[in-house]
């Protein structure tokens, strides 16, 4: 059995039993409350499941007045046509909306709602996404809620919020939340979150979990001071492989596992133990919360309150081949998506089969339009692509490091077991061809040639892919406590990655700029304080852990009897090197 821990906690400490747990005892402080408060406002992340939430508020508080947001916002026909420029008719992607909520709230139906509770003589309570645009609250709730867990309701038939499309492909509800729904929650959650008296976890419908918001607020405030780690989540795939099922604790009946996000904040939850619950709450709280503190002065200024770095697992071991893709260069994605910057990446093999392999980049004095056509004919049906005739195949083996700038065509192939290292967005990989498959849900899975075209970078061929993206490994230091190795990113990207072979222990001073690790080699280690400001915190092998920018000095200490490894990523800066 692997130690790998598949539900890693912080412990809140100064609040130890602070946790609310059910809703008779959640419902019954809030009545409580209630008895000197004329509004209890309960805002929620679009992902709620309304029904419930609604029906235990007639249940357990029976107010006088309850206003339901579905009842404020605009008809769903005026959201699609709002919308659809946004959303477009692509199953993928989409154009980021950069606008708040209230561009979705019918105007007329707001102001009635506000007169409503104005004159309301008995209790009332607001809820649904959005509540506090009505009244602020006398008690102010938040239903909070992770994007995974939104995710996989989307699977199972949950519409988007204010809509009827139950059985829309998942893929465009899942759009619809990441370009729309989920920009505009976050940015309103941040307007009340310094104000909000309770939080309230609906991770599990059936068994919610509340805080005080003084209580949640504070455990941020410790996440961003030691390093810590996000709640990594698996998914099966047409590719997927075996090792995860092993290493990372894993049903072993299952029929693979393709994907893992562990190290994703835009992605992934957070667990705070409260010591009688432990709370989930989106790991994007903390970087809107505490951005400077978390990213470091400089990573916070270029990237604002995003986290622009992101470790994942790719596992085709006793799988198939990923899809054959390119992401799209910054202009690109900016001109076309409405996106900062680009999902610039690397491959770092974990493990590899003897047969194991990486796509990358273009063989010499390739036809552009017969490769073009070729990748059409085969996505109609009417050929199998050769993608060995046009891209090279480059075998792989435990330990190496393949750099991916954004336009450089490449894929993992069978046999590999991939940590990618990369920038942050979301899903904009360009898939040229699938290997004639279908996804697990039956349908073709998409492809974008046209895009990917687009973005191609046709002089990235044999020499220059060996000579710039290949094993770019270079010694830093070498001495009888540890190996230091810089191995990439290339210089296109603003990634900086550093391996590490440590016999007994290296410190690292991270100058004041976030750190993302991985372990990569090894059964253990432990991060210590160089001036003791938090607490030792153990890593188990293969597991990704984040060192918040304030937490300045750190070591790695190996205390097993073998040399262990360690990756480390951190955004290039002028004082980061």
């Amino acid at each position: 059995m692997s130690n790998y821990d598949r539900f890693p906690k912080t412990k809140v400490v100064g609040y130890e039993n602070a946790a609310v747990t059910g809703y008779t005892d959640i419902f019954r402080q809030l009545k409580e409350e209630m008895q000197t408060a004329k509004v209890l406002c309960m805002d929620a992340y679009p992902g709620v499941d309304d029904n419930v939430l609604l029906e235990q508020i007639r249940q357990q508080l029976d107010p006088d007045v309850l206003i339901d947001m579905h009842d404020v916002w605009k008809e769903e026909e005026t959201l699609y046509e709002q919308l659809k420029y946004y959303l477009t008719d692509d199953r993928v992607f989409a154009h980021m909306y950069y606008g708040e909520l209230m561009d979705f709230i019918d105007e007329q139906r707001l102001a009635k709602a506000k007169k409503t509770v104005l004159e309301a003589e008995g209790s009332v309570v607001v809820y649904g996404f959005g509540a506090a645009l009505v009244h602020p609250g006398d008690v102010l709730c938040y239903l909070d809620m992770a994007r995974w867990e939104i995710t996989l309701r989307y699977r199972d038939g949950m519409p988007n919020y204010q809509c009827t499309n139950y059985k829309e492909d998942s893929l465009k509800k899942i759009k619809r939340g990441y370009y729309v729904e989920w920009r505009v929650a976050d940015k309103h959650k941040m307007t009340i979150f310094d104000r909000v008296d309770y939080f309230i976890d609906t991770n599990d419908t059936d068994h919610p979990k509340m805080v005080s918001g003084k209580a949640l607020r504070e455990g941020l405030r410790q996440v961003a001071n030691q390093p810590f780690r996000t709640v990594p989540y698996f998914d099966p795939g047409v590719w997927g492989g075996q090792w995860m099922k092993k290493v990372c604790n894993l049903d072993p009946e299952a029929d693979n596992y393709a994907w893992s996000f562990d190290g994703v904040p835009e992605e992934n939850a957070l667990h705070l133990d409260f010591g009688n619950a432990v709370m989930e709450i989106p790991c994007m709280d903390l970087v809107l919360r505490h951005p400077k503190e978390l990213l470091g002065p400089q990573v916070y200024a270029r990237f604002g309150a995003e986290f622009p770095i992101r470790f994942d697992f790719l596992d085709t071991m006793d799988g198939q081949n990923l899809s054959l893709q390119v992401h799209p260069v910054t202009e690109y994605i900016h001109r076309q998506f409405g996106m900062a910057y680009t999902q610039d990446e690397s491959y770092y093999m974990l493990d590899a089969g003897e047969d194991a392999c990486v796509y990358l980049g273009l063989k010499e004095n390739v036809d552009r339009e017969e490769m073009l056509e070729e990748l059409r004919r085969a996505n109609r049906g009417e050929c199998l692509f050769d993608a060995e005739k046009y891209v090279n195949k480059i075998p792989a083996k435990k330990h190496d490091h393949f750099l991916i700038p954004a336009g450089t065509i490449h894929c993992s192939g069978k046999n590999a077991m991939v940590l990618e290292i990369s920038a942050t967005p979301y899903n904009f990989t360009f898939k040229l061809w699938d290997w004639a498959r279908v996804g697990l849900d039956g349908l073709p899975r998409p492809v974008h040639i046209d895009h990917g075209e687009k973005v191609i970078q046709w002089d990235r061929t044999t020499p220059w892919v060996m000579d710039n993206l290949v094993d770019a490994f270079q010694t830093i230091e070498s001495n009888e406590h540890y190996t230091e190795e810089h191995t990439g990113l290339h210089e296109l990207e603003f990634l900086e990655s550093r391996r590490y072979w440590i016999e007994d222990q290296v410190q690292i001073d991270n100058r004041n700029n976030v750190n993302m690790l991985n372990l990569i080699e090894g059964d253990h280690c432990t991060i210590e304080s160089t001036d003791g400001s938090f607490a030792p915190f153990t890593v188990h092998y293969a597991e990704t852990f984040i060192v918040p920018a304030q937490c300045h000095g750190y070591k790695i200490v190996n205390d097993t009897k073998d040399r262990i490894g360690v990756i480390r990523a951190y955004v290039r800066s002028p004082k980061a090197e």
